[in-house]
Protein backbone atom coordinates (compact mmCIF):
# COMPACT_ATOMS: atom_id res chain seq x y z
CA UNK A 1 0.00 0.00 0.00
CA UNK A 2 1.30 3.43 -1.21
CA UNK A 3 0.68 6.80 0.57
CA UNK A 4 -2.31 7.25 2.35
CA UNK A 5 -5.57 5.49 2.16
CA UNK A 6 -8.53 8.09 1.27
CA UNK A 7 -11.58 6.55 3.08
CA UNK A 8 -15.00 8.36 2.91
CA UNK A 9 -17.22 8.32 5.81
CA UNK A 10 -20.78 8.36 5.85
CA UNK A 11 -22.98 9.94 8.72
CA UNK A 12 -26.69 10.85 8.51
CA UNK A 13 -27.90 14.07 8.51
CA UNK A 14 -31.36 16.18 9.07
CA UNK A 15 -32.42 18.67 6.97
CA UNK A 16 -34.03 21.59 6.86
CA UNK A 17 -37.26 22.33 5.07
CA UNK A 18 -35.35 24.55 2.39
CA UNK A 19 -31.90 22.49 2.28
CA UNK A 20 -33.78 19.22 1.23
CA UNK A 21 -36.05 21.10 -1.56
CA UNK A 22 -32.68 22.44 -2.71
CA UNK A 23 -31.03 18.81 -2.63
CA UNK A 24 -34.26 17.28 -4.30
CA UNK A 25 -33.76 19.98 -6.92
CA UNK A 26 -30.00 19.28 -7.07
CA UNK A 27 -30.92 15.39 -7.93
CA UNK A 28 -33.32 16.09 -10.19
CA UNK A 29 -30.84 18.19 -12.51
CA UNK A 30 -27.90 15.88 -12.26
CA UNK A 31 -29.94 12.97 -13.48
CA UNK A 32 -31.28 15.61 -16.42
CA UNK A 33 -28.05 16.23 -17.46
CA UNK A 34 -26.66 12.57 -17.15
CA UNK A 35 -29.27 11.45 -19.24
CA UNK A 36 -28.99 14.10 -21.74
CA UNK A 37 -25.48 13.36 -22.30
CA UNK A 38 -25.93 9.63 -22.63
CA UNK A 39 -28.23 10.32 -25.04
CA UNK A 40 -26.10 12.84 -27.26
CA UNK A 41 -23.15 10.49 -26.98
CA UNK A 42 -25.50 7.54 -27.86
CA UNK A 43 -27.13 9.50 -31.05
CA UNK A 44 -23.05 10.38 -31.94
CA UNK A 45 -22.09 7.09 -32.10
CA UNK A 46 -25.52 5.35 -33.89
CA UNK A 47 -26.19 8.81 -36.27
CA UNK A 48 -21.92 9.78 -37.20
CA UNK A 49 -20.22 7.10 -35.98
CA UNK A 50 -18.29 9.65 -34.02
CA UNK A 51 -17.24 9.19 -29.96
CA UNK A 52 -17.99 11.94 -27.57
CA UNK A 53 -15.86 12.75 -24.61
CA UNK A 54 -16.21 14.81 -21.21
CA UNK A 55 -14.85 17.85 -22.78
CA UNK A 56 -17.94 17.76 -25.68
CA UNK A 57 -21.20 17.43 -23.00
CA UNK A 58 -19.70 19.68 -20.76
CA UNK A 59 -19.99 22.11 -23.66
CA UNK A 60 -23.16 21.15 -24.37
CA UNK A 61 -24.09 21.46 -20.88
CA UNK A 62 -23.17 25.31 -20.81
CA UNK A 63 -25.78 25.74 -23.92
CA UNK A 64 -28.08 23.62 -22.38
CA UNK A 65 -28.17 26.20 -19.51
CA UNK A 66 -29.26 28.58 -22.61
CA UNK A 67 -32.10 27.57 -23.54
CA UNK A 68 -35.40 27.98 -22.18
CA UNK A 69 -36.51 24.85 -21.92
CA UNK A 70 -33.87 23.35 -19.76
CA UNK A 71 -33.11 26.78 -17.95
CA UNK A 72 -33.81 25.13 -14.29
CA UNK A 73 -30.20 23.52 -14.61
CA UNK A 74 -28.78 26.94 -14.06
CA UNK A 75 -31.01 27.48 -10.85
CA UNK A 76 -28.55 24.90 -8.89
CA UNK A 77 -24.76 24.28 -8.33
CA UNK A 78 -23.06 23.78 -11.56
CA UNK A 79 -20.40 21.48 -9.53
CA UNK A 80 -22.50 18.35 -9.17
CA UNK A 81 -23.59 18.61 -12.62
CA UNK A 82 -20.11 18.73 -14.31
CA UNK A 83 -19.79 15.75 -11.68
CA UNK A 84 -22.31 13.88 -13.19
CA UNK A 85 -20.62 13.94 -16.51
CA UNK A 86 -17.34 12.63 -15.13
CA UNK A 87 -18.64 9.53 -13.65
CA UNK A 88 -20.65 8.78 -17.27
CA UNK A 89 -17.26 9.27 -18.78
CA UNK A 90 -15.65 6.60 -16.06
CA UNK A 91 -18.99 4.68 -16.90
CA UNK A 92 -17.98 4.23 -20.66
CA UNK A 93 -14.18 3.95 -19.77
CA UNK A 94 -15.06 0.56 -18.18
CA UNK A 95 -17.76 -0.31 -21.01
CA UNK A 96 -15.14 -0.22 -23.28
CA UNK A 97 -12.39 -2.16 -21.43
CA UNK A 98 -15.14 -4.83 -20.95
CA UNK A 99 -15.15 -4.00 -17.03
CA UNK A 100 -19.28 -3.42 -16.92
CA UNK A 101 -22.16 -2.78 -19.02
CA UNK A 102 -23.17 -0.28 -21.20
CA UNK A 103 -24.24 3.20 -19.29
CA UNK A 104 -28.13 2.96 -18.85
CA UNK A 105 -30.41 6.19 -18.59
CA UNK A 106 -31.44 7.17 -15.07
CA UNK A 107 -35.01 6.62 -13.63
CA UNK A 108 -36.60 9.05 -11.44
CA UNK A 109 -37.54 6.49 -9.23
CA UNK A 110 -35.45 3.61 -9.29
CA UNK A 111 -32.38 4.99 -9.30
CA UNK A 112 -30.02 6.01 -6.56
CA UNK A 113 -30.52 10.02 -5.76
CA UNK A 114 -27.34 11.67 -5.03
CA UNK A 115 -25.02 14.57 -5.79
CA UNK A 116 -21.26 15.16 -5.50
CA UNK A 117 -19.51 18.63 -4.46
CA UNK A 118 -15.84 19.24 -4.82
CA UNK A 119 -14.17 21.84 -2.51
CA UNK A 120 -14.98 24.68 -5.13
CA UNK A 121 -18.97 23.71 -3.69
CA UNK A 122 -18.75 23.68 -0.09
CA UNK A 123 -17.37 25.13 2.69
CA UNK A 124 -15.65 22.91 5.68
CA UNK A 125 -14.94 24.84 8.92
CA UNK A 126 -13.88 23.59 12.17
CA UNK A 127 -16.19 20.48 11.61
CA UNK A 128 -19.08 22.19 10.18
CA UNK A 129 -19.95 21.86 6.40
CA UNK A 130 -21.75 23.93 4.64
CA UNK A 131 -23.10 23.14 0.61
CA UNK A 132 -23.02 25.80 -1.74
CA UNK A 133 -26.14 27.43 -2.56
CA UNK A 134 -27.16 26.89 1.11
CA UNK A 135 -26.75 29.47 3.78
CA UNK A 136 -26.81 27.22 6.80
CA UNK A 137 -24.89 24.10 7.20
CA UNK A 138 -25.92 20.42 7.85
CA UNK A 139 -26.90 18.98 10.52
CA UNK A 140 -25.07 15.96 10.67
CA UNK A 141 -25.12 13.17 13.27
CA UNK A 142 -21.18 12.21 13.93
CA UNK A 143 -21.52 8.77 14.54
CA UNK A 144 -17.82 8.53 14.84
CA UNK A 145 -15.23 11.41 14.38
CA UNK A 146 -13.25 11.96 11.41
CA UNK A 147 -9.39 11.46 11.81
CA UNK A 148 -7.58 14.11 13.51
CA UNK A 149 -6.31 17.46 10.86
CA UNK A 150 -7.85 16.12 7.56
CA UNK A 151 -10.46 17.75 6.04
CA UNK A 152 -12.79 16.30 3.31
CA UNK A 153 -11.96 16.20 -0.55
CA UNK A 154 -15.54 15.28 -1.56
CA UNK A 155 -18.65 15.62 -0.33
CA UNK A 156 -21.31 13.05 -1.73
CA UNK A 157 -25.00 13.81 -0.89
CA UNK A 158 -27.61 11.22 -0.96
CA UNK A 159 -31.09 10.33 -0.16
CA UNK A 160 -31.89 6.30 -0.12
CA UNK A 161 -35.61 5.18 -0.73
CA UNK A 162 -36.20 4.53 3.05
CA UNK A 163 -36.16 8.81 3.09
CA UNK A 164 -33.07 8.99 5.15
CA UNK A 165 -30.71 11.52 4.09
CA UNK A 166 -26.63 10.66 4.17
CA UNK A 167 -23.36 12.78 3.69
CA UNK A 168 -20.37 10.95 2.59
CA UNK A 169 -16.96 12.87 3.36
CA UNK A 170 -14.14 11.71 1.25
CA UNK A 171 -10.87 11.98 3.48
CA UNK A 172 -7.22 10.71 3.91
CA UNK A 173 -6.96 8.34 6.86
CA UNK A 174 -3.39 8.78 8.26
CA UNK A 175 -4.50 5.84 10.80
CA UNK A 176 -5.31 3.43 8.47
CA UNK A 177 -1.65 1.42 7.92
CA UNK A 178 -0.10 -2.40 7.56
CA UNK A 179 -0.59 -4.12 10.62
CA UNK A 180 2.40 -5.97 12.02
CA UNK A 181 3.04 -9.16 10.25
CA UNK A 182 1.72 -12.76 11.81
CA UNK A 183 2.31 -16.42 11.07
CA UNK A 184 -1.57 -17.10 10.76
CA UNK A 185 -2.90 -18.15 7.68
CA UNK A 186 -7.00 -19.72 7.15
CA UNK A 187 -9.27 -20.74 4.77
CA UNK A 188 -12.53 -19.80 4.15
CA UNK A 189 -15.40 -21.70 2.96
CA UNK A 190 -18.44 -19.56 2.71
CA UNK A 191 -22.38 -21.53 3.30
CA UNK A 192 -26.04 -21.22 4.47
CA UNK A 193 -26.13 -23.19 7.69
CA UNK A 194 -23.32 -21.76 8.97
CA UNK A 195 -22.00 -18.35 7.15
CA UNK A 196 -18.37 -18.96 7.22
CA UNK A 197 -16.46 -22.47 8.48
CA UNK A 198 -12.64 -21.92 8.66
CA UNK A 199 -9.90 -24.57 8.55
CA UNK A 200 -9.21 -23.90 12.12
CA UNK A 201 -12.51 -25.73 12.63
CA UNK A 202 -14.07 -22.62 13.57
CA UNK A 203 -17.65 -22.23 12.35
CA UNK A 204 -19.49 -18.74 12.42
CA UNK A 205 -23.11 -18.82 12.35
CA UNK A 206 -25.19 -17.16 9.94
CA UNK A 207 -27.33 -14.20 11.38
CA UNK A 208 -30.27 -14.82 8.50
CA UNK A 209 -31.20 -10.96 8.53
CA UNK A 210 -33.70 -11.46 6.13
CA UNK A 211 -35.30 -14.11 8.11
CA UNK A 212 -35.87 -12.09 11.22
CA UNK A 213 -37.66 -9.10 9.81
CA UNK A 214 -39.40 -11.67 6.61
CA UNK A 215 -42.69 -10.90 8.95
CA UNK A 216 -42.66 -7.62 9.58
CA UNK A 217 -41.68 -7.14 5.61
CA UNK A 218 -44.65 -9.42 4.78
CA UNK A 219 -47.13 -7.11 6.16
CA UNK A 220 -45.44 -3.91 4.86
CA UNK A 221 -45.76 -5.22 1.13
CA UNK A 222 -49.36 -6.54 1.91
CA UNK A 223 -50.09 -3.02 3.42
CA UNK A 224 -48.43 -1.48 -0.12
CA UNK A 225 -50.36 -3.79 -2.61
CA UNK A 226 -53.99 -2.68 -0.79
CA UNK A 227 -52.89 1.29 -1.61
CA UNK A 228 -53.88 2.61 -4.76
CA UNK A 229 -51.46 3.64 -7.13
CA UNK A 230 -50.81 6.92 -7.51
CA UNK A 231 -51.91 8.12 -4.22
CA UNK A 232 -50.32 9.37 -0.88
CA UNK A 233 -50.55 6.57 0.97
CA UNK A 234 -49.52 4.13 -1.27
CA UNK A 235 -45.91 6.63 -0.94
CA UNK A 236 -45.90 6.44 2.69
CA UNK A 237 -46.78 2.32 2.43
CA UNK A 238 -43.39 2.36 0.19
CA UNK A 239 -41.09 3.76 2.37
CA UNK A 240 -42.75 1.46 5.22
CA UNK A 241 -41.55 -1.73 2.86
CA UNK A 242 -38.38 0.48 2.17
CA UNK A 243 -37.41 0.78 6.00
CA UNK A 244 -37.90 -2.62 6.27
CA UNK A 245 -35.14 -3.81 3.83
CA UNK A 246 -32.85 -0.79 4.80
CA UNK A 247 -32.92 -2.15 8.82
CA UNK A 248 -32.03 -5.95 7.19
CA UNK A 249 -29.10 -4.29 4.67
CA UNK A 250 -27.53 -2.23 8.08
CA UNK A 251 -27.79 -5.31 10.10
CA UNK A 252 -25.90 -7.74 7.16
CA UNK A 253 -23.75 -4.84 6.48
CA UNK A 254 -22.59 -4.37 10.03
CA UNK A 255 -22.09 -8.10 11.15
CA UNK A 256 -19.96 -8.68 7.74
CA UNK A 257 -17.96 -5.50 9.06
CA UNK A 258 -16.90 -7.30 12.27
CA UNK A 259 -16.28 -10.67 10.81
CA UNK A 260 -14.09 -9.08 7.85
CA UNK A 261 -11.97 -6.82 10.32
CA UNK A 262 -11.49 -9.67 12.85
CA UNK A 263 -10.14 -11.88 10.37
CA UNK A 264 -8.02 -9.33 8.65
CA UNK A 265 -6.47 -8.61 11.78
CA UNK A 266 -5.71 -12.16 12.63
CA UNK A 267 -4.58 -14.07 9.17
CA UNK A 268 -1.97 -12.76 7.07
CA UNK A 269 -3.02 -14.97 4.17
CA UNK A 270 -6.87 -15.89 3.70
CA UNK A 271 -8.01 -18.34 1.26
CA UNK A 272 -11.48 -17.94 -0.14
CA UNK A 273 -13.41 -19.94 -3.31
CA UNK A 274 -14.34 -17.87 -6.29
CA UNK A 275 -18.20 -18.41 -6.44
CA UNK A 276 -20.39 -17.17 -9.53
CA UNK A 277 -22.91 -15.64 -6.94
CA UNK A 278 -24.30 -13.73 -9.68
CA UNK A 279 -25.13 -17.26 -11.43
CA UNK A 280 -26.18 -19.01 -8.59
CA UNK A 281 -28.81 -16.47 -7.10
CA UNK A 282 -30.32 -17.64 -10.25
CA UNK A 283 -31.92 -20.84 -8.45
CA UNK A 284 -35.48 -20.42 -7.40
CA UNK A 285 -34.60 -22.35 -4.17
CA UNK A 286 -31.58 -21.02 -3.12
CA UNK A 287 -31.68 -17.00 -4.40
CA UNK A 288 -32.91 -15.76 -1.33
CA UNK A 289 -30.96 -17.07 1.33
CA UNK A 290 -27.93 -16.55 -0.86
CA UNK A 291 -29.06 -13.14 -0.85
CA UNK A 292 -29.63 -12.84 2.39
CA UNK A 293 -25.87 -14.58 3.48
CA UNK A 294 -24.08 -11.64 1.51
CA UNK A 295 -21.57 -13.47 0.11
CA UNK A 296 -20.49 -10.98 -2.47
CA UNK A 297 -20.10 -8.02 0.06
CA UNK A 298 -18.24 -10.60 2.42
CA UNK A 299 -15.57 -10.61 -0.34
CA UNK A 300 -15.43 -7.15 -1.09
CA UNK A 301 -15.08 -6.21 2.33
CA UNK A 302 -12.32 -8.82 2.90
CA UNK A 303 -10.50 -7.87 -0.21
CA UNK A 304 -10.39 -4.13 0.42
CA UNK A 305 -9.11 -4.32 4.36
CA UNK A 306 -6.73 -7.00 3.30
CA UNK A 307 -5.65 -4.18 1.06
CA UNK A 308 -5.76 -1.62 3.54
CA UNK A 309 -3.96 -3.56 5.98
CA UNK A 310 -1.32 -5.42 4.43
CA UNK A 311 -2.73 -8.96 4.02
CA UNK A 312 -3.07 -11.16 1.28
CA UNK A 313 -6.62 -12.70 -0.29
CA UNK A 314 -5.99 -15.80 -2.51
CA UNK A 315 -8.94 -16.81 -4.64
CA UNK A 316 -9.04 -20.27 -4.94
CA UNK A 317 -10.75 -21.43 -8.80
CA UNK A 318 -14.55 -21.84 -8.31
CA UNK A 319 -14.04 -25.98 -10.14
CA UNK A 320 -12.00 -27.13 -7.20
CA UNK A 321 -13.51 -29.50 -5.37
CA UNK A 322 -13.22 -28.69 -2.15
CA UNK A 323 -15.89 -30.77 -0.21
CA UNK A 324 -15.71 -34.30 -2.39
CA UNK A 325 -11.43 -34.54 -1.54
CA UNK A 326 -10.05 -35.91 1.52
CA UNK A 327 -7.76 -33.27 2.97
CA UNK A 328 -5.61 -36.04 4.74
CA UNK A 329 -4.60 -37.93 2.04
CA UNK A 330 -6.44 -36.01 -1.02
CA UNK A 331 -8.45 -38.72 -2.10
CA UNK A 332 -11.40 -37.99 -4.68
CA UNK A 333 -14.90 -39.45 -3.51
CA UNK A 334 -17.24 -39.78 -6.83
CA UNK A 335 -20.54 -38.30 -5.42
CA UNK A 336 -21.16 -36.81 -2.11
CA UNK A 337 -24.85 -35.49 -1.38
CA UNK A 338 -25.55 -32.18 0.00
CA UNK A 339 -27.64 -34.04 3.18
CA UNK A 340 -24.21 -35.92 3.93
CA UNK A 341 -22.37 -33.18 6.31
CA UNK A 342 -20.02 -35.82 7.70
CA UNK A 343 -18.15 -38.50 5.62
CA UNK A 344 -15.19 -41.17 5.98
CA UNK A 345 -12.48 -41.09 3.52
CA UNK A 346 -11.11 -44.81 2.70
CA UNK A 347 -7.98 -43.86 4.50
CA UNK A 348 -10.10 -44.00 7.54
CA UNK A 349 -10.49 -40.21 8.49
CA UNK A 350 -13.99 -38.94 9.30
CA UNK A 351 -14.17 -35.65 7.88
CA UNK A 352 -16.75 -32.76 8.60
CA UNK A 353 -17.48 -31.85 5.32
CA UNK A 354 -17.79 -28.19 5.50
CA UNK A 355 -14.10 -28.04 7.48
CA UNK A 356 -12.92 -30.56 5.27
CA UNK A 357 -13.93 -28.00 2.31
CA UNK A 358 -12.16 -25.05 4.55
CA UNK A 359 -8.86 -26.93 4.55
CA UNK A 360 -8.67 -28.34 1.09
CA UNK A 361 -9.10 -24.51 0.38
CA UNK A 362 -6.68 -23.41 2.50
CA UNK A 363 -4.19 -26.27 1.39
CA UNK A 364 -5.02 -25.43 -2.39
CA UNK A 365 -4.59 -21.25 -2.19
CA UNK A 366 -1.12 -21.92 -0.59
CA UNK A 367 0.54 -23.85 -3.18
CA UNK A 368 -1.15 -21.76 -5.96
CA UNK A 369 0.50 -18.80 -4.57
CA UNK A 370 3.81 -20.55 -3.88
CA UNK A 371 3.78 -21.76 -7.42
CA UNK A 372 2.81 -18.06 -8.75
CA UNK A 373 -0.36 -19.25 -10.81
CA UNK A 374 -3.17 -16.38 -11.45
CA UNK A 375 -5.44 -16.65 -9.26
CA UNK A 376 -6.92 -13.40 -9.06
CA UNK A 377 -10.43 -12.67 -9.63
CA UNK A 378 -11.96 -13.10 -12.64
CA UNK A 379 -13.54 -10.00 -13.18
CA UNK A 380 -10.24 -8.25 -13.05
CA UNK A 381 -8.18 -10.45 -14.95
CA UNK A 382 -10.33 -12.01 -17.51
CA UNK A 383 -7.73 -14.14 -19.39
CA UNK A 384 -5.78 -15.23 -16.31
CA UNK A 385 -6.66 -18.99 -15.64
CA UNK A 386 -5.98 -20.53 -12.25
CA UNK A 387 -3.43 -23.60 -11.95
CA UNK A 388 -6.63 -25.81 -10.27
CA UNK A 389 -8.67 -24.95 -13.53
CA UNK A 390 -11.20 -28.00 -13.40
CA UNK A 391 -13.74 -26.36 -15.96
CA UNK A 392 -15.02 -29.61 -18.17
CA UNK A 393 -15.44 -28.82 -21.69
CA UNK A 394 -18.24 -27.66 -23.41
CA UNK A 395 -20.56 -27.66 -19.79
CA UNK A 396 -24.21 -26.79 -20.22
CA UNK A 397 -25.48 -23.76 -18.11
CA UNK A 398 -27.44 -26.71 -16.31
CA UNK A 399 -24.61 -28.67 -15.35
CA UNK A 400 -22.72 -25.11 -14.07
CA UNK A 401 -25.46 -24.59 -11.80
CA UNK A 402 -25.70 -27.86 -10.38
CA UNK A 403 -22.27 -28.18 -10.04
CA UNK A 404 -22.43 -24.90 -8.07
CA UNK A 405 -25.48 -26.07 -5.89
CA UNK A 406 -23.41 -29.44 -5.25
CA UNK A 407 -19.88 -27.24 -3.81
CA UNK A 408 -22.89 -24.90 -1.47
CA UNK A 409 -22.85 -25.38 2.16
CA UNK A 410 -26.08 -25.89 2.72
Amino acid sequence: MNGQVKRAFRYRFYPTEAQAAELLRTFGCVRKAYNLALQERVDAWTQRGERIGYDATSALLTAWKRTDELAFLKEVSAVPLQQTLRHLQAAFANFFAKRARHPRFKSRKNCRAGAEYTRSAFRWRDGVLTLAKMAEPLDIRWSRPLPEGVAPSTVTVSRDSAGRWFVSLLCEDPGVTPLPAVDAVVGIDVGLDHLLVLSTGEKIGNPRHGRRDRAALVRAQRSLCRKQKGSANRDKARVGVARVHARIADRRSDFLHKVTTRLVRENQTLVIEDLPVSNMVRNRHLARAISDAGWRQFRQLLEYKAGWYGRQVVVVDRWFPSSKQCSACGALVAALPLHVRTWTCACGTTHDRDVNAARNILAAGLAVSVCGADVSPQRNTPSGLSALKQKPCGASRRTLLGHEREEVNL
